[in-house]
């Protein structure tokens, strides 16, 4: 009996420490997870954090018709709701992921102990971690941990995924999810991951896409079906397997739809170099980041265009764009650059048409030029490297990828033979504008936003040629003293310059020299002579003002020669001028955007078109029954005779000095469109006005542009005449008639009675 009394006193000792260590366990446990929701360890997500968890939003354009053009962003990530995301999606992703999800409370004590048990005995399948857990991970900065730091995370992920669990329904936690996670390849969320690997919407993902995306969240660089097939394959496989294991799908649709390829063969990563209306993209981005500076948040901070999460509505038109696209690719491509190719076949200097005593200096000067403005020799020069050695890298082979309109061409060569090759390529500019809105419906800046950065509709402005008379013909016109059919002796007229020299003008044709003719004709056949009596009737300076009324913002000097289209004017600028006389005398300034929203979908701006009256609404009508005869007997005739349009069509080409520039300008009733084509360098060029001419360079893509748009009734484009305005007049468009009736006529009526 002694000797119990020392092992009773033992136990007895044994169980008193061990409940105090118990006890001093449990409050310890109980003061750490009070530390932790207080904040000892380290900042905790909040209510509104949790709300809006903190993430880089890209700022979407979307086109008019609803499509998604691009995206600005730092992450390409754009949230979705619960119901914008396919059922399928969920269930393969709660069937690889987390199979308990609507069981357990954000921490599954039952995996926690698998996962337990498995590293007890060394063999560990799968970790613990529940979906909901995986957000509260993702809602916490990334960033190097020590050892002890990473034991603190995970105490602070549960506590935050109990707290999800609290304030959130499961599908509100599954969305939020899919919106956090990364994809591979760029993509943030699974907006951006659909539209990447599938160009679809969530919501219209089927059961072998869900599989694939489930499958690809676990590990993006290793499951990447466009890097690693095989392994994408086998992982979209074992989520069918688990999705049947669990009863999210039969047996027999597992085994039928694990037979499909992956389906990502319409992959698009989005960036800004891909996809629809790169180049006004582009532009676009500029005015949005000026927009953004000047407005600001409910916080007082300026909008960030790519973290925000901006939603900007343009007046883009998805089917018309690519239409325009399509018809720039369609004639240089096919047609104009192959000519310009065996145009210039064997001669020692092209394509840079110079005199040849003087082409070889010229020809290295524009070289020298453009390695000076490359970025490689910026780069370099900004590097401290020597100039010799910068010449030497640029004469030195190197493997590259360069455009060809056959495709991208693997090559060796060397960076200034680089510069060489790409001096040969035609450029092409379109816009295309809605006639009464100002709605920008189509934008074209260049071949390939990818190998040529510079915008030929906003940046560029080349010399416009016969496609500025109409601005000098306006006048005539609003005058009253002319009328389309009056006429003019056809000879050469002078103009006196303000030194005591005369200005006069050639002529491209000999066509009825000596004849009367009359203003329709001679806007018809670009005429220089009547040009040149036309500035001289009504002085430069008023064709300057007049320019400008229509909406031409360029400094243009006030000379005889602009009457033949001597100023530099941008694409954008002569679309939006000629507009006007669709506009039935109102220029409407060219619109890009209609709304712009935050990311909860509050409208932040609407933007309306800004109108000035520029003409009365019967000049205007004049000038397009002028313009009308460009293409019914004038320099635009091909449309008629090669292209078969028979609808009502105002229009004006336009050819530079050298045929360094070809335009042309096509109006009917619904759309105003202009077309640039030329070389980014001036002396680039054909040497023949039979192949440089506008009619031959610029017109056929409006030709192929607008066949498309009136192939698609869904568009809804007119081919019908233009309105007459609404003030009765009695004008004879008809100049046959008209002289005819001049003839029978028993007294002389001049043109002035006409109106």
């Amino acid at each position: 009996m002694a000797q119990d009394k020392p092992e009773k006193k033992k136990l007895f000792n044994y169980l008193v420490k061990f409940w105090l260590i118990w006890f001093m366990a449990v409050i310890i446990t109980f003061v750490f997870f009070i530390g932790i929701v207080d904040e000892w360890f380290g900042s905790m997500p909040t209510f509104e954090e949790l709300e809006n968890p903190e993430s880089n939003l890209a700022s979407e354009v979307y086109s008019s018709d609803g499509v998604l053009l691009g995206t600005y962003f730092i992450e390409n990530r754009s949230n979705v709701n619960y119901r914008d995301i396919s059922p399928n999606l969920i269930n393969a992703l709660v069937a690889i992921e987390d199979v308990r999800f609507e069981k357990h409370s954000g921490i599954d004590e039952r995996a926690l102990l698998r996962v337990a048990y498995g590293v007890a005995i060394g063999n560990s399948k799968g970790g613990g971690s529940t979906l909901t857990q995986q957000l509260a991970k993702n809602l916490f900065p990334r960033g190097q941990l020590n050892k002890l730091q990473l034991v603190i995370r995970k105490f602070q992920e549960w506590i935050t995924a109990i707290k999800l669990e609290r304030y959130y329904s499961k599908q509100e936690i599954a969305a939020m999810y899919l919106n956090t996670v990364f994809f591979g390849h760029n993509a943030y969320g699974i907006k951006a991951a659909t539209a990447t690997y599938f160009a679809k919407e969530p919501d219209s993902l089927n059961l072998q896409e869900s599989a694939l995306m489930a499958g690809i969240v676990n590990a993006p660089s290793r499951y990447s079906p466009i890097s690693h097939p095989d392994a994408s394959m086998s992982r979209r496989n074992l989520v069918l397997d688990q999705m049947a294991k669990y009863g999210f799908i039969s047996e027999e649709v597992c085994d039928s739809i694990k037979q499909l390829p992956l389906g990502v063969s319409r992959y698009a990563q989005m960036d800004h170099n891909q996809g629809l209306a790169r180049y006004f993209r582009e532009y676009l981005r500029g005015k949005l980041r000026t927009w953004c500076a000047e407005h600001t948040k409910p916080d007082g901070s300026p909008y960030n265009l790519y973290k925000d999460g901006l939603k900007i509505y343009t007046t883009i038109d998805s089917k018309m764009q690519r239409y325009a696209e399509e018809a720039v690719t369609e004639h240089l491509a096919n047609d104009l650059q192959p000519a310009f190719y065996e145009h210039w076949k064997g001669y020692t200097f092209a394509p840079f048409a110079f005199e040849q005593n003087e082409a070889k200096n010229e020809v290295n000067h524009i070289m020298n030029q453009a390695v000076k403005r490359s970025e490689r020799y910026r780069l370099m020069k900004n590097g401290g490297i020597p100039e010799d050695s910068i010449m030497l890298a640029f004469n030195t082979p190197a493997e590259m990828q360069v455009f060809s309109w056959a495709g991208d061409i693997d090559t060796v060569m060397t960076p200034l033979d680089s510069i060489r090759y790409y001096k040969f390529f035609l450029q092409a500019g379109l816009m295309s504008m809605e006639s009464q809105t100002g709605f920008v419906r189509a934008y074209v800046g260049g071949n390939d936003f990818r190998y040529f950065k510079f915008d030929h509709v906003t940046q560029g402005k080349r010399q416009v040629g016969s496609t500025f008379k109409p601005f000098l013909y306006t006048l005539a016109m609003q005058e009253g003293e002319y009328s389309p059919c009056y006429k003019v002796s056809n000879i050469q007229y002078s103009v006196e310059l303000y030194d005591g020299t005369f200005w006069s003008p050639r002529n491209s044709s000999d066509e009825r020299i000596g004849e009367e003719v009359t203003l329709k004709w001679a806007l018809a056949n670009s005429n220089n002579w009547i040009s040149a009596y036309l500035i001289n009737r009504f002085s430069p300076q008023s064709v300057v003002n007049m320019a400008h009324k229509m909406g031409v913002t360029s400094d243009i000097p006030a000379v005889p020669s602009i009457a033949l289209g001597s100023p530099d004017l941008s694409l954008y600028e002569m679309v939006g001028a000629m507009n006007t006389f669709a506009d039935k005398g109102v220029y409407v300034e060219p619109v890009f955007f209609t709304a712009i929203e935050d990311h909860n979908g509050n409208t932040l701006e609407r933007f309306v078109p800004r109108k000035t009256e520029a003409m009365d609404e019967v000049t205007a009508y004049k000038m397009l029954r002028l313009m009308e005869g460009v293409v019914e007997t004038g320099t635009g005739i091909r449309l008629r005779y090669r292209y078969g349009f028979d609808n009502p069509i105002a229009g004006k080409t336009g050819t530079t000095q050298n045929q360094s520039d070809g335009w042309f300008m096509g109006i009917t009733p619904d759309l105003t469109t202009g077309i640039w084509v030329g070389a980014d360098d001036r002396s680039v060029h054909f040497r023949s006005i039979s192949l440089g001419q506008g009619a031959n360079m610029a017109l056929p893509i409006w030709a192929l542009y607008m066949k498309k748009v009136y192939a698609d009734p869904s568009l809804g484009i007119s081919q019908g005449e233009f309105e007459k305005p609404l003030k009765d007049i009695s004008i004879e468009f008809d100049c046959e008639k008209y002289e005819r009736d001049q003839k029978n006529s028993s007294g002389y009526k001049s043109d002035t009675d006409e109106f």
